[in-house]
């Protein structure tokens, strides 16, 4: 679908990684931004008014579950689509589920599954603000081609499998209680 249009914030440490995805939405027509980290990415988040966010878990200053949980509380930010792309653990799985992360791409990805997964959240987002709809609806499933097959609290995504939710479920205002992953522990 080259010529699509849309803004992604893309947010991970590794350099490397933040170009792949870069380059593969790019060449879907997609406008891309990047951030190195969680702090970096509630920086510029405003100013670049993206469609979709994507996060890394694993992040010096503010891990990608921390940003998520700030993004979600934030009511400029609040519906804003969120996917995180990281070798997930089952608890940051549902961690990222229980703050309402739309989507979850499990490290290493197909790059035909990041596309799908990015294109399907802005198009979500515009089909919402065409209704006059903020809030998504509750859909959670699996990538593995069967969207009706839930995602239980217990499943993690393997390698190259998605989990995806829509929710309209509320971020805490702190996240205490969560593993940092940004070397700083509370």
């Amino acid at each position: 679908m080259p010529g699509a249009s849309g803004r992604v914030l893309v947010v991970d440490d590794n350099k490397v990684i933040r170009q792949l995805i870069r380059v593969n939405l790019e060449l879907e027509g997609l406008e891309v931004v990047t951030a190195a980290d969680g702090a970096e990415c509630l920086d510029v988040v405003h100013e670049v008014r993206p469609d979709v966010v994507t996060l890394d878990v694993v992040m010096p200053r503010l891990d990608g579950i921390r940003t998520a949980a700030r993004l979600r509380a934030d009511p400029r930010t609040h519906h804003l689509p969120v996917a995180i792309i990281s070798a997930c653990t089952q608890y940051e799985v549902q961690a990222g589920l229980d703050l309402g992360v739309d989507a979850f791409l499990a490290k290493p990805f197909e790059p035909a599954e990041l596309v799908r997964i990015v294109m399907d959240l802005i198009e979500r987002k515009t089909s919402r603000a065409a209704a006059g709809g903020e809030g998504p609806g509750v859909d959670a499933h699996r990538g593995d081609g069967d969207p009706g097959k839930a995602a239980g609290a217990g499943d993690a995504p393997g390698d190259g499998e998605t989990v995806e939710r829509d929710s309209a479920g509320q971020a805490p205002e702190e996240i205490d209680g969560l593993p940092s992953h940004d070397g700083i522990h509370p």
